[in-house]
């Protein structure tokens, strides 16, 4: 660690002329550009602020909460599984139910399992 410090200390003694000098020396030796680096952090860093609402979720399944014959039963009844199935699932949480549903149907779909007993998590 102390040569670390001892590098800063170098650096910290530079001219801003030879620092550019050492980035540009840098940037060749290595193959790097760091005008590039804070180019493109910062579009990612001005987008993040516009990105769009979520439209599509995937239901998972976390956990049975101890009343794993209800959450069964609720499965089946919103997948469509039969019953080995619907039960396979639920004993292998976390798993998702549903994929690529919209909002609602993935909180009326969490609402339900979490009513029988179950854990729900959408993604």
């Amino acid at each position: 660690m102390a040569d670390i410090n001892a590098l800063v200390d170098q650096l910290s003694q530079l001219t801003v002329l030879e620092a550019a000098d050492l980035a540009k020396a840098l940037e060749e030796k290595w193959g790097v550009s760091a005008a590039a680096a804070v180019a493109v952090a910062g579009p990612a860093a001005a987008a993040a602020p516009a990105a769009e609402e979520k439209t599509e979720f995937d239901v998972i399944l976390t956990g049975d909460g101890g009343k794993k014959i209800n959450v069964i039963k609720e499965v089946r009844a919103l997948t469509g599984l039969g019953l080995g199935e619907a039960k396979a699932l639920v004993e292998s949480a976390p798993k998702a139910i549903k994929e690529g549903v919209n909002k609602d149907e993935a909180e009326k779909i969490k609402k339900q399992i979490e009513e029988a007993g179950g854990t729900v998590e959408l993604k």
